[in-house]
């Protein structure tokens, strides 16, 4: 029997924002040549998924509220599937209403979890309580989890201890290395006016608390002044928070005048330019189930610097392809000395950050493929349809 899964999700081509988009935009492709694969998506209307607007009684409701009506609509709509599969808590209602009502496993993948960004309630305010209580209830009722990374699965079982261990499975993220891979091309640094003569220190990600971009700048003011740095860096999470990130780049450019803020969507091509050019990655997340961006950062020959929180491990080999820095969420100020010093080794040796980066490409391709990946997604469905038999 050919299994066919319904794949749920906020993100999907163009609208992809973050890393569980990134994840399941590399998932289906490889998906479809195992099963039959349905995709629902939030949004407009697109020609490759079934897509569900916000309900119009609801257009100036709470964010969170709107996600709620988004979801009964694909709850109703996932038909002729043996399995539903959301993606993030924005989804994970259509998901486990969709199991109730078809009669159908339900298996989530955790790309993050509510309980460990308690920073979210600036942005939804009250919403942030019906966004932990949909993932409470939809992980309590879950066939099966997918944690993208060991540390996940530990923090799964930490947040929600109701959940039988025995269904929550590793099954890592992945990376396109045919795409994200080392080019030559400077035409996207020239265009934002950064010489591709003098390697820099870069930054990728949205200004969320949860990327540590704060702890980036301050940390910052003590990198090596002979290394420009390179912010790509936006969609703030509240104007509060804009604003603050704003502050604090101005303070960085009083001591220096070689920071470049990125503050827009990049195309995929330029991310690639820039990373490919970086003499060095900063990832200072305080929480990252797994981390993507560090594998394509590695993948375009990138050392990283990271802090050394979730999955960010599994990922980074400490001394081999980048560096680790333990963060301490009761002591900030040691954690932005000691990445300040990090990022500097790296910058002050420039053969062994060459050394690091050809490292982490050869981990990225050796072991994170999509199509390891989907073979493991998919003996993960069958084993949920099986114990329903």
């Amino acid at each position: 029997m050919t299994v066919r899964t319904a794949i749920l999700t906020r993100e999907w081509p163009p609208d992809i924002y973050g890393g569980a988009g990134v994840h399941v935009e590399h998932l289906v492709p490889e998906l479809r040549t195992l099963i039959d694969v349905d995709v629902h998506c939030f949004g407009q209307p697109r020609a490759d998924a079934t897509a569900h607007a916000v309900p119009d009684y609801l257009a100036q409701a709470n964010a969170a509220l709107q996600t709620l009506g988004v979801d009964l609509g694909i709850a109703d709509a996932v038909v002729g599937c043996d399995v539903a599969h959301s993606h993030t808590w924005y989804a994970n209602l259509g998901g486990h209403l969709a199991g109730l009502l078809h009669d159908i496993p339900h298996v989530i993948t955790a790309h993050s979890l509510e309980p460990r960004r308690p920073w979210k309630r600036e942005q939804l305010g009250g919403g942030y309580a019906i966004s932990s209580w949909v993932e409470s209830t939809a992980y309590a009722h879950a066939d099966a989890i997918i944690a993208v990374s060991a540390g996940m699965r530990a923090d799964v079982l930490d947040c929600y201890p109701f959940v039988d261990p025995g269904k929550v499975h590793v099954v890592h993220n992945g990376i396109d290395t045919a795409t994200y891979r080392r080019v030559a091309e400077v035409d996207a640094l020239e265009r934002y006016g950064i010489d591709p003569a003098k390697p820099f220190v870069l930054f990728v990600g949205r200004i969320t608390r949860q990327k540590g971009i704060n702890h980036l700048l301050r940390a910052a003011l003590e990198f090596d002044d002979s290394v420009p740095i390179v912010l790509c860096a936006s969609s703030p999470d509240t104007p509060e928070l804009g604003q603050e990130v704003s502050d604090a780049i101005d303070t960085l450019r009083e001591r220096r005048d070689d920071v470049y803020w990125l503050n827009g969507h990049l195309d995929r091509s330029d991310v690639r330019q820039l990373l490919s050019h970086a003499l060095v990655f900063a990832c200072p997340s305080v929480y990252e189930p797994l981390g993507i961006v560090n594998l394509e950062a590695m993948g375009c020959e990138a050392p990283v610097v990271a802090s050394d929180v979730g999955g960010i491990p599994e990922v980074v080999v400490d001394g081999q392809t980048g560096l680790l820095v333990h963060y301490d969420a009761a002591d900030t100020a040691s954690f932005e000395a000691d990445f300040a010093r990090a990022i500097n080794a790296v910058i002050a040796d420039p053969q062994r950050a060459r050394d690091m980066g050809r490292a982490g490409r050869e981990r990225a391709v050796s072991q994170f493929g999509w199509d390891a990946i989907a073979a493991r997604t998919v003996e993960v469905y069958q084993a949920a349809i099986d114990a329903r038999s």
